[in-house]
């Protein structure tokens, strides 16, 4: 079953508040863990003071209790001071949090409104269609479109052929070291540079391999790709021109018609969704450096706080103290053994929240990471427009089985994100609207508002527009909605979200509104 791009954006954002509610529960765990730690130490330190008026006399026991004292009160103020700290971090984070929600609505509201819009500028299309595709200037243009299109596409079968010709045929040349070694010393050319006994030398190699012949039979082969993929690109270029001219007459056709107005609503949504994003990118990186200053402080990382607690911790572990306690160990009293079983009890319960704590903070990074991760998707999923309401996904499991395989860590971002774009796809009318100039679409075309969908089909290389993944996009000003000639994004998992420090921020046309949507 298939699932639209808006739902399936949707069903990402509620994996990002997951990740940020389990993020925020660890937090506070550690936190809880950390205040907690203080707490037993200290107990442990009154139940030394305890132990100290059993077993010391009074001077020593004085100079022992105000050691532990100053250390403690110490301790307690900065466990006050800290949890301050803490809890303006968390609120913080909250904040961010409901800005991201209602960032988050409010761009969904937007798309709904772009939708609405789109929708009726394709029922204009679809109305307009037969009437505009039989203009003879209309056609007459198409026709040339689908030519160049075809000469293009035919010029990049021929380019691959040779190039394959290339590795295939030029691997023994390559295979050959001798060959090589002359090769790419310019042995036969004007570039060569040598002394006249390696000339003698290189002279016998070359009669050895039979250099002089073999040569020119190389450089053809390494020389006509390269003369064939210029003409190509040429071609290309000639091809998206007249494409280009085909969008513009099928926009003002349209425009004529009353369409002008529904594409203006289109870019205003646009323009609002673009500045969504912005934001919620700018609230991300915010959120994020937070959370770091929140794991920290969680985790007791705040220096006057670890400076106390370690100033308390060595009083407890000063030589006398821990005399004092193998004394009571020794000897049999019952208020000794009380005072030392609490004593036990108390440093066993530290170690287990240290030991806890441990786990958290890798289970934190775990999430800490798989959240960045999941930024980086959504970043690629808007850039690549296919949260627009006529893309598609085949397989439903994106947000089902392998989104949660991803999560869990069973599958890298660059693996799930590679699977998103292999199953995406464009729904009907998110074509060339006359469908004559045979766009790319993995060698299936969308049905288009016009009646006569003419013209070639094939499908473009991956090499072909700057590395585009040879999927169609619904062609549009600058790469927006519309044609398949723009590059999309290459396939691999290579992410471009630009993070806090980093030089500029995404840019893109926006969703298709105008020209053959």
């Amino acid at each position: 079953m298939s699932i639209r791009g808006p739902e399936a954006l949707a069903s990402l954002d509620e994996a990002m508040r997951d990740i940020r509610r389990e993020e925020e529960d660890i937090t506070k765990r550690l936190a809880r863990s950390a205040e907690k730690v203080g707490k037993i130490k200290e107990t442990e330190a009154e139940l030394f003071r305890q132990l100290a008026q059993l077993r010391l006399d009074p001077a020593v026991q004085g100079e022992l209790d105000g050691r532990i004292s100053a250390a403690e009160a110490k301790a307690r103020d900065m466990l006050k001071m800290h949890a301050k700290d803490l809890g303006k971090a968390e609120q913080d984070i909250a904040e961010l949090d409901a800005a991201l929600a209602r960032l988050t609505a409010e761009r969904t509201e937007a798309l709904r409104v772009f939708e609405g819009h789109q929708t009726e500028l394709k029922a204009l299309a679809a109305r307009l269609g037969a009437t505009i595709a039989k203009e003879p200037g209309f056609a007459a243009k198409r026709s040339q479109a689908s030519e160049l299109a075809a000469v293009a596409a035919q010029s990049m079968r021929k380019t691959e052929q040779a190039e394959a010709d290339r590795e295939e045929k030029g691997k023994p040349y390559r295979d050959d070291p001798l060959f090589m070694y002359l090769w790419e010393a310019g042995y036969g050319t004007a570039s060569y540079r040598a002394n006249n006994f390696i000339r003698y030398l290189d002279g016998l190699v070359a009669n050895l391999v039979g250099f002089q012949k073999a040569r020119p039979n190389f450089a053809m082969l390494n020389e006509i790709p390269l003369r064939l993929r210029e003409h190509a690109e040429r071609q290309i270029e000639n091809a998206k021109a007249a494409e280009a001219e085909l969008d513009a007459l099928e926009t003002a056709a349209i425009d004529n018609a009353g369409g002008k107005p529904m594409r203006d609503a289109m870019e205003a949504a646009q323009q609002k969704i673009d500045a969504f994003d912005a934001e919620i990118v700018a609230i991300e990186d915010r959120r994020d450096e937070t959370a770091k200053a929140l794991t920290t402080l969680s985790q007791g990382g705040n220096p006057a706080f670890e400076g106390a607690l370690t100033e308390l911790a060595t009083a407890l572990g000063r030589e006398d103290i821990q005399t004092l306690l193998a004394e009571a160990r020794r000897t049999r009293t019952g208020q000794d053994d009380t005072i030392v079983a609490q004593i036990d009890d108390a440093r066993a319960r530290a170690k287990e929240e240290e030991g806890e704590t441990r786990e958290l903070n890798e289970r934190l990074k775990t999430l800490a990471a798989r959240r960045r991760e999941l930024e980086d998707i959504q970043w690629e999923f808007k850039k690549q427009r296919f949260d627009d309401p006529r893309s598609t996904f085949r397989e439903d499991k994106l947000v089902g089985d392998l989104l949660n395989d991803f999560l869990r860590g069973g599958i890298s971002a660059a693996s799930y994100w590679d699977q998103w774009q292999r199953s995406q796809n464009w729904s009907a009318g998110t074509s060339d609207w006359g469908g004559g100039v045979g766009l790319p679409n993995n060698g299936r075309r969308s049905s288009s508002p016009w009646p006569d969908n003419g013209g070639s089909t094939f499908n473009w290389p991956d090499s072909s527009f700057g590395g585009g993944s040879g999927k169609s996009k619904p062609r549009g000003n600058s790469g927006g909605f519309g044609g398949g000639w723009g590059g999309g994004s290459s396939s691999g998992g290579g992410f471009s979200r630009p993070r806090t420090g980093s030089q500029g921020t995404r840019k893109h046309s926006g969703f298709k509104t105008g020209g053959g949507f």
